[in-house]
């Protein structure tokens, strides 16, 4: 999903039935909503770009790490992540191409141009489906974690790639059955303020089926977010769990290493492939849960129209930034950089060795 133009004035009285000559307030010219829609074209080429960079980064990024995850046998976390940074860079580039052409569109034609029924049927059923893929891939990553590290054995037994590969299937076709229903003549997508984009009608449904769609949208969406905190909860505990019991049970093992027992702990429990693992993924659910919040919770109640429309377009933003940010979260919160943040330079060697023979016997 990529970010839209503001609102512009001419398209909220038209919504509120209010013509230009009862609507109060200063003469809107076609040259300051020229430069509206001017304004908004260069938001979504900026984070549609923006987006595109950071996503092909961070799939670079583990394309470089794919031989020490095989090698660690993390390669499920690993095809996760790459599903997810897929999913951030369709959901950047195909919806932005949508929405750059309601821009340009609009912007050659001098005034606000609804687009044909096909073309906002199938925008919005792109909106949905990457909207709810990162959600759910960002759950399913949580949930691995949380069998790894409470059930290592189970784990590495039973989950491998070809599982994961079934359940990012699995997942995407959920999406994407719930993105083509209205296809089906169950509910519809309509033109959002301000013209620019198409999504289920969350402004006023005007259904019951239409209402129960949003709602089933936010509530997957919701469900996901939710479950994923629990199982980042669990999965950190028994991480600290584990790791307090190895570090007691193991002191004998480094007799030879005295003089650095203490700061190769630290930096082993800090820096070890388990721990930043974990620490990614936590800083997803985090920036997921903060930037999805407001646009999953977009049912407000005796809201007027105008802050409805308003609300949803901020949520809107919001969420565009959750798939820009990912790659970032992976890129940034990588073991190679926790070394140089939180261990220093006399002990990221020594933590490496130390790292890299105990994943290897893992």
């Amino acid at each position: 999903m990529t970010s839209f133009a503001p609102p512009a004035t001419l398209d909220i009285q038209q919504n509120l039935g209010i013509t230009p000559s009862n609507a109060q307030g200063p003469r809107i010219t076609n040259s300051t909503l020229l430069s509206s829609q001017s304004t908004g074209l260069a938001i979504s080429c900026f984070t549609m770009i923006f987006g595109t960079i950071s996503n092909l980064t961070g799939l670079g990024i583990l394309g470089r790490s794919r031989i020490r995850f095989r090698r660690q046998s993390r390669a499920p976390f690993l095809s996760l992540t790459v599903a997810l940074l897929l999913a951030d860079l369709g959901g950047h580039v195909i919806p932005g191409a949508f929405a750059l052409y309601l821009h340009i569109n609009q912007i050659s034609k001098s005034k606000s141009v609804k687009p044909t029924k096909g073309f906002c049927n199938l925008f919005g059923a792109i909106m949905v489906f990457f909207g709810l893929c990162p959600l759910l891939l960002g759950c399913a990553m949580a949930v691995e974690r949380w069998v790894a590290i409470t059930k290592p054995f189970f784990h590495a037994s039973t989950v491998t790639v070809t599982h994961i590969k079934c359940v990012v299937l699995l997942l995407s076709t959920c999406a994407l059955v719930l993105a083509v229903l209205p296809f089906f003549g169950v509910g519809n997508y309509t033109t959002q303020t301000p013209g620019t984009w198409c999504f289920l009608p969350v402004h006023d449904p005007q259904t019951v089926v239409d209402t129960s769609l949003v709602l089933v949208f936010s509530c997957v969406g919701l469900i996901a977010l939710t479950l994923s905190l629990l199982c980042n909860i669990l999965s950190c505990v028994a991480l600290f769990q584990s790791r307090a019991k190895s570090l007691h049970g193991h002191t004998s093992q480094s007799a030879r290493c005295a003089r650095r027992a203490s700061s190769a702990s630290t930096s082993s429990l800090v820096c070890s492939l388990d721990v930043e693992m974990m620490v990614q993924l936590v800083a997803l659910t985090v920036v997921s849960c903060v930037c999805w919040s407001p646009f999953l919770l977009n049912q407000k109640p005796r809201a007027s129209a105008m802050m409805k429309e308003g609300f949803i377009l901020v949520g809107l933003r919001m969420a565009s930034w959750n798939q820009i940010l990912d790659p970032w979260v992976y890129i940034l919160f990588r073991r190679a950089v926790l070394l140089r943040v939180c261990c220093g330079p006399h002990t990221r060697k020594l933590t490496v060795a130390k790292s890299n023979s105990c994943d290897e016997t893992q």
